[in-house]
């Protein structure tokens, strides 16, 4: 077992008390991921013969400075813990290989790992710093169509829809650097040079087939007054504070929009909640109003009963606005 770095302190109000904490690692590594990939955090034991039995551990500094459980493996018992459960598992095909492979790595992922590999005659302690950049340090591209449903816009009404939302459209280098960070959306919209494309990183046959590769895939120029679609917006980095107003659940959309205005902010917009939850990882699993009249939550962290599968902005719909939700607003820097 790993020995601990215990301390006696001697004071009028602790006289006696030993605290243990595990010993700082000798080594510690830095690794970088973008958002939205793969990315594998090194901890490899240097045993040259095969020992069964490994106990390898893998833990987080939280916001409080403890560790909390990340995964846990004996032998052949592996378990993953909260956030992480179905996004991590050991990617060395070796039993002395303990590195750790996270999936869809969040902004939510920053921070120092520890990886503790136990098995009798070599302990090993290594320190990670995972770092975060997302491929649009600057701005998010995203997917919209208004309330009126899919390809309803035609290119005038694309670039006021963006507008509204806090957003341009987006251009053919933004959607691609977005579909190199990941995103799949089978939908075709419009960029900012008149061109209609849509990104695919999971080839399938309802989205231009499943026998080509990933990419873009183009419908090329179209008449920009006769031709509809949705739209490919890119809003920039928040300049002002985007939150979830608390104790506001049961809102109209007007009185949410009265809401956010009384407390002197305004009720947010979709290209507001998409830069909050891509650049900065906002997380929340509440349902609120937006200034579009949709009703969405942005998920950085997926977790059970709230996008299980992967870090999105969900939307519920464009309800009744008489129907009753809390509200995401937005105060902009002054």
């Amino acid at each position: 077992m790993m020995s601990l770095l215990c301390i006696t302190v001697i004071s009028l109000t602790l006289a006696g008390r030993v605290f243990c904490e595990k010993p700082t690692p000798a080594s510690v590594t830095t690794v970088t991921a973008k958002q939205g990939a793969s990315v594998t955090l090194p901890c490899i034991i240097h045993s040259y013969d095969k020992i069964a039995g490994y106990r390898i551990e893998w833990t987080k500094v939280n916001d409080k400075g403890t560790w909390t459980d990340v995964l846990l493996s004996i032998s052949s018992h592996k378990k993953a813990n909260g956030n992480f459960n179905n996004r991590v598992f050991l990617g060395g095909s070796k039993d002395e290989d303990g590195s750790l492979v996270i999936k869809n790595v969040s902004m939510g992922d920053i921070g120092r790992y520890r990886c503790e590999i136990e098995n009798g005659e070599e302990d090993v302690m290594h320190d990670i710093i995972l770092e975060v950049e997302s491929g649009l340090s600057n701005g998010v591209v995203f997917p919209y169509s208004p309330h009126g449903g899919r390809y309803s816009l035609n290119f005038e009404h694309a670039e006021k829809a963006c507008a509204d939302q806090g957003a341009v459209v987006a251009s053919f280098e933004q959607l691609y650097e977005a579909w190199e960070d990941g995103l799949d959306w089978c939908n075709a919209g419009w960029l900012n040079d008149g061109t209609v494309q849509y990104p695919i990183t999971k080839p399938r046959e309802p989205c231009g087939g499943s026998r080509k590769g990933p990419g873009l895939r183009s419908y090329g120029q179209r008449n920009k007054k006769l031709s509809h679609f949705d739209v490919f917006c890119y809003a920039s980095k928040l300049r002002g504070e985007f939150y979830w107003l608390s104790n506001h659940n049961n809102l109209t959309f007007n009185e949410a929009v009265q809401a956010c205005l009384r407390k002197d902010a305004e009720i947010a917009k979709v290209g507001h909640m998409f830069a909050a939850w891509k650049l900065e990882g906002y997380n929340h699993c509440n349902a609120g109003w937006l200034a579009d009249g949709s009703v969405r939550y942005p998920v950085s962290k997926p977790r059970k009963n709230c996008s299980p599968t992967e870090a999105a902005v969900r939307l519920v719909g464009f309800p009744d606005k008489k129907k009753k939700y809390g509200v995401y607003c937005f105060r902009p820097e002054q």
